[in-house]
Formats: structure tokens, C-alpha cells, sequence
């Protein structure tokens, strides 16, 4: 399907009202949002003047909200909103609809950028309504991640055909902190052995340069050795599926599920993400890596963004517990209650 330059699919993106459009256009090309990215902006912008239109009655009384058309949407309109109607739209988005902390502060920040946008960069308005709009608290939880020991076991349960393309998949996910998207975009011409780097295309296309160590070479190594040549649909691939194409997100996906499952850790919470996220924790904890420097091998926009990678691990806590000089204090002898 035919896609405009901000990301969109053309049939979703017809339904956008010119004023909204340009906001798409803008955080598509001048700011270089990926096309899922642009896509979620115009989806809660959507829900928002829908519940707009519906609570002012700018819709018939049984007009379902799905079926709430915006295309009418213009800056008379976003000129007459207010922080209280936004505060009263948040309440709709939590009793009505049942969107999560992590789903309404996603809307929150959707409603940022699309006001800031016409405050800011177009001087469109001359107030910004949700200058005051806090973002949802979201509950911290701590996040999943391998241990070296599962890492070790994870790497030693790779076999089959193709064990030498999935090895060196998983080695490069452990080592470099890779996104899916990263990972399967890679091209033959990333890979420079005479600097021991990769390039990666990270978000909103933006490149950045990560250090090859020693097994991550070496197992690129034996798989460029292996790697098919003829008959290949995308021959700049890097990663080459069954297909002589390049290898899909999905195939990426379901051989590291496999192959978790395999050491008993294919239960909910464990992915492709939770390798990166393993990489990190390993860099941090056991490397003893600049969370700065860890930042910039990530691809983080901010450092607030990296820091979730910084949790103090169990062992940490337990170390910090015993190196109190009184964890080891023992009473001399039971002494009998006494009465005065």
C-alpha cells in the first residue's frame, strides 16, 4: 500500500484533517519519526477530537465513537480547547476506556507535540492549553533480563541447519544492545572488520557506530562463511532466511523464542527486547560501562531514557546488606527476662 511522506498509509492518511496532516507531515520529515511512530501521533490525536466532538454534541447523540469522523477538525476548533477538557478527556481515557498509566501517557505526549507544534513552530496559536499537562505515573517495575549463566546456556543451546546464522543473531543481540528493526536491517556494507564496527540505522533513521569485540567477529565470521550467495532476492541482506531473502522480523522473533524456551525461559516477559535489555545490564553491571557511553551504544535520544538499564541487581543489594559492619552482630548470651 502507497504511503505519504510522513509514514502514513494513504487510505488513513485521507481521513486526517489539513491541520493535523501538516502535523504529520512535520514530525514525519523534519523530525524523522519512523512511520509507526507517526501512525500512533494521528490515532490519539483521532481519539481525542472524536471524544471532542462527542462530549460537545457536535455528533448525533447515537453515533458510535469509532465511527466519529474528524476530517471537519480545523483551528477554530483546537482554538476552543481547554486544559480542563483535557483533564476531563484523561478521565474518559481511564474509566471509559480503560487505558492503562503507560497508554494514557503515550496520549499525553501525542497531545504535547501536536500543541507545541502549533504554538511553537507555526505561531498557529498563541496559548499552549496542555502547557500544564502532567504525564500519567507509571508503575516501576524491574525489568527482565539474562544472567552470564543463562547467556552462556542460551548460546550453547543454539543447533539445526541454520545454527550458525542464529548464533551469530544472538551473539550480536547479547554484545551490542541491538533493536529487532536494527538487527534485521542490517547490510553486508555495515560490517567493517578492518575497524571491528557496525553501522546501525536506529530510530528515525539516525546511524550510529558500535565496536565489534572479539565474539561478535568471530561469529559474524563463520556466518559470512556460510552465508547463501546465489539466488538471493536482497543481496545487500545481511541476515539471509530459508526464503534466499532478507530474514523478517517475525523468523528473528520466533527462533530466539525457540531457543529461550529451550532453557526453560519461554514464559511471559522474555523476547527479542529482553536480549537487549540483557546486553545492557551485562555492559552496566558486570562491564562497569559509562552509563553515557551506554547511552550513545543504545541509541538513546536522552539519558533519563537509558537509565532504566541502570537496576540494581539482587546481588548488589545483598552485597550492600552485608557490608553493614552490624550484619554480622550475634548476641553474647540469652539473658532471662527479669521482673522488677
Amino acid at each position: 500500500m502507497n504511503r505519504t511522506k510522513s509514514g502514513m498509509k494513504n487510505s488513513l492518511f485521507d481521513e486526517a484533517p489539513l491541520i493535523i496532516r501538516e502535523f504529520l507531515g512535520y514530525v514525519g520529515t523534519i523530525k524523522g519519526k519512523s512511520p509507526k511512530t507517526v501512525s500512533e501521533y494521528y490515532l490519539d490525536l483521532r481519539t481525542f477530537f472524536r471524544y471532542i466532538k462527542q462530549k460537545r454534541g457536535l455528533v448525533p447523540p447515537d453515533a458510535k465513537f469509532e465511527t466519529i469522523k474528524i476530517d471537519d477538525v480545523d483551528l477554530n476548533l483546537v482554538k476552543t480547547i481547554d486544559l480542563t477538557q483535557v483533564f476531563e478527556y484523561m478521565n474518559f481515557l481511564s474509566v471509559e476506556r480503560g487505558n492503562s498509566a503507560k497508554t494514557r501517557a503515550r496520549k499525553v505526549s501525542s497531545l504535547r507535540s501536536f500543541f507545541r507544534y502549533l504554538t511553537d513552530k507555526t505561531g498557529k496559536l498563541s496559548n499552549n492549553p496542555v502547557q500544564e499537562l502532567e504525564t500519567p505515573k507509571l508503575k516501576k517495575t524491574l525489568p527482565k533480563y539474562l544472567n552470564l549463566e543463562q547467556c552462556l546456556e542460551l548460546l550453547s543451546s543454539v543447533e539445526g541447519k541454520n545454527s550458525v546464522r542464529d548464533y551469530c543473531i544472538l551473539v550480536l543481540f547479547l554484545n551490542c544492545g541491538m533493536r529487532l528493526s536494527e538487527l534485521v536491517d542490517l547490510n553486508m556494507d555495515d560490517i567493517h572488520f578492518s575497524s571491528s564496527t557496525v553501522k546501525i540505522t536506529g530510530k528515525g533513521n539516525k546511524e550510529r557506530i558500535v565496536y565489534l569485540n572479539d565474539a561478535c567477529t568471530d561469529a559474524l565470521k563463520r556466518y559470512l562463511a556460510v552465508r547463501p550467495k546465489e539466488g538471493l532476492i536482497d543481496r545487500n541482506a545481511l541476515f539471509i532466511s530459508g526464503q534466499r531473502k532478507r530474514i523478517s522480523p517475525k523468523t528473528v522473533q520466533f527462533l530466539v523464542k525457540k531457543y529461550l524456551a529451550k532453557i526453560d525461559l519461554g514464559g511471559p516477559g522474555y523476547s527479542v527486547h529482553k536480549l537487549r535489555h540483557t546486553a545492557a545490564t551485562l555492559m552496566y553491571q558486570q562491564g562497569h560501562v559509562d552509563i553515557r557511553v551506554l547511552k550513545d551504544i543504545l541509541g538513546h535520544e536522552n539519558l533519563g531514557t537509558t537509565e532504566i538499564y541502570t537496576h540494581v541487581s539482587n546481588e548488589q543489594m545483598a552485597n550492600a546488606s552485608n557490608a553493614n559492619p552490624l550484619s554480622h552482630v550475634k548476641p553474647t548470651k540469652d539473658k532471662k527476662n527479669r521482673t522488677v
